[in-house]
């Protein structure tokens, strides 16, 4: 039997855990303080009724301070309880939101680390946090407003029915043309639209973060906006998407709407002339009266009931587009956890006949790579761009699993491995350094937070910081990032390595480490790796192929597959495309900038 799908709403209070039961009660509350809101209106027509009974002895309308009073009350208690019903839903709406942004970081705390690398942050956040404060607003609001309407419609066709059946037909015929625009605009083919919108703000808020990140080039290359093609396009994109939807959809029947809302007092002129001249005829036209200034002073509720209808389906159709944008966090790929994890039993690297292919690729990115690297070798993976060269370092963490083949370390295949016991076992520096905003101590102490001052220290020296330390104010206690403390490139890359050496683990994977680094950062750079790779398994990616001569193997990848191995004299020997990357980088490193002889 195929399971039914649940709705947008249960989904959501799904999320509300224990506070689910604080939504319904804010929900009849909301029902009780519209009823409430609406007896008011009941008084001011018996007002009108008594005044009317013994015009134009006004003095003999005893009761009037009495409804005067039952309308302030009834004011006031709908206020109160209306009040109460927000606190409920509040509390709901907030806990509802809480748990999804935690479930959320709860499931992508579970996914390969490889999905950050197609999933750029801001895309993200915009989609955990953005949605989630979507849905904030139907469930604190809007949902309580659209009960509480249908509880004020309820209650309104009863009143309007109860006098004049003929009048209250006119008053809802505002409501009839009120509902059609509505769902003219928010129905069929207008709802994707609505969802293609979302779309669009999804990729100029992920486009928006990229510009903002890249604004050093912009600004080195004295270029405008214009010239970051992606971000330009998406705004174009949104604005289009948004016009379409505002001018091209909203705009005429929005307009109906709000005339006839507004006016609902119109249909209620021609039903009175209609049924004036029976009214003289039967002699009760202070009924009639009566009756007319009963419905003219409920037609102003209806313009209210119906706004309230409009804001609440428009807010129930952006949590539904946020639920799917939540949806798409929830639903992004889980790292499989063996339940009977294996003991690596030594400190190998190996790959058996390995293939890898993107989501969405073609061609595989590594197609059956196999080499093994034994425990305190250093192997160098070098190649074109494009050759694989990330991918086959990023497999071994499992920042991806292997689409075929088997990644080994210590003899164990990664998928088999504890994850933790597997990420304690490597140590990790990127050509993309990652610092957060904070003490130098704590950056290093990322690694390995139980780690005293002295160790760190020790794992800066190691890493060739001093340098660092000496002219920050504070040491390595100098927050970075703030009073205008920041570091080069180089230097970034320094303290990661103090990070990894701090960590200590006995397989280090290195991802063109220096290519930011300028030549005196690069020296200290490699003294700093000599510390972090001794006698370690070490697998070394680089273009800069001086760093990798000293390599006990070097690995050549091209197209995803291994086109030659061996040490650096027999790799020249065999004149093959190795070979031919290192005459090309002489003659790179040879260059000279014509002329600069003579200026010498």
């Amino acid at each position: 039997m195929k399971e039914k799908k649940q709705s947008a709403l249960a989904v959501l209070l799904g999320y509300a855990g224990n506070r689910k039961g604080l939504t319904f009660l804010g929900l009849g509350l909301s029902g009780v303080a519209m009823v409430l809101g609406m007896l008011p209106y009941l008084c001011i027509w018996l007002v009108i009724r008594d005044l009317i009974a013994v015009a134009p002895n006004w003095t003999q309308a005893t009761e009037i301070a009495r409804y005067g009073w039952l309308a302030f009350g009834f004011a006031v208690g709908g206020i109160a309880v209306y009040f109460a019903a927000l606190m409920c839903t509040h509390l709901a709406a907030f806990r509802t939101a809480s748990n999804i942004r935690k479930a959320g970081m709860a499931h992508l705390m579970k996914t390969p680390l490889g999905f950050f690398d197609s999933n750029a942050s801001g895309l993200l956040r915009n989609r955990l946090d953005g949605a989630a404060a979507d849905t904030e607003t139907l469930l604190a609001h809007n949902l309580a407003d659209i009960v509480g309407t249908v509880a004020m419609f309820a209650a309104m066709l009863v009143l309007l029915f109860v006098f004049d059946w003929r009048m209250g037909a006119a008053c809802l015929l505002a409501a009839v043309v009120s509902i059609v625009s509505m769902a003219t605009m928010m129905g069929g083919k207008n709802a994707k639209l609505m969802q293609e919108y979302q779309a669009a703000q999804d990729v100029m808020s992920k486009a928006g973060t990229e510009y903002v990140r890249g604004i050093p080039v912009v600004k080195v290359f004295q270029q405008t906006v214009d010239s970051f093609k992606a971000f330009r396009n998406a705004i174009e994109d949104y604005s289009s998407k948004a016009e379409r939807y505002t001018d091209g959809v909203c705009r005429l029947p929005q307009s109906v709407n709000l005339t006839f809302t507004e006016g609902a007092f119109i249909f209620l002129i021609p039903a009175a002339l209609l049924l004036a001249p029976s009214a003289l005829k039967s002699g009760d036209f202070a009924g009639f009266v009566t009756n007319f200034a009963f419905y003219a002073v409920f037609s102003a509720i209806i313009s209210t009931a119906l706004a309230r209808i409009m804001f609440a389906a428009s807010g129930m159709m952006l949590a539904q587009t946020a639920l799917g944008r939540i949806s798409q966090v929830m639903n992004a790929p889980i790292l499989k956890i063996t339940d009977h994890p294996q003991t690596l039993k030594d400190h190998s690297v190996e790959f058996r006949d390995v293939c890898f292919t993107y989501d969405g690729a073609e061609f595989p990115a590594l197609d059956h790579v196999s080499f093994r690297v034994e425990p305190g070798q250093t192997v160098a993976l070098v190649g074109p761009s494009g050759g694989g060269k990330t991918t086959a370092a990023s497999l071994i963490p499992r920042f991806w699993d292997a689409s075929s083949g088997s990644v080994t370390a210590g003899g164990v295949d990664v998928r088999y491995a504890d994850p933790r016991v597997l990420m304690g076992q490597v140590a990790f520096v990127f050509q993309n350094t990652r610092l957060f905003k904070d003490s130098i101590l704590e950056n290093v102490r990322a690694a390995r937070p139980e780690a005293s001052r002295e160790e760190v220290a020790a794992a800066l020296t190691a890493a060739q910081c001093d340098d660092i330390l000496e002219k920050l104010p504070n040491g390595m206690d100098t927050v970075i990032g703030t009073e205008g403390t920041y570091l080069s490139g180089g230097e970034q890359q320094r303290v990661a390595l103090a990070r990894a050496i701090l960590k200590d683990a006995p397989i280090v994977v290195l991802d063109e480490a220096t290519a930011f680094a300028d030549p005196e950062n690069e020296v200290l750079i490699q003294k700093a790796f000599a510390e972090l790779t001794k006698n370690r398994t070490v697998i070394m990616i680089a273009h800069r192929l001086s760093t990798v001569v000293g390599a006990d193997r070097i690995i050549v990848l091209d197209g995803g597959r291994v086109a030659e191995q061996g040490n650096h004299d027999a790799l020249l020997q065999r004149k093959g495309l190795y070979a031919r990357m290192w005459t090309d980088y002489q003659q790179a490193v040879q260059w000279r900038i014509g002329g600069a002889e003579e200026v010498q």
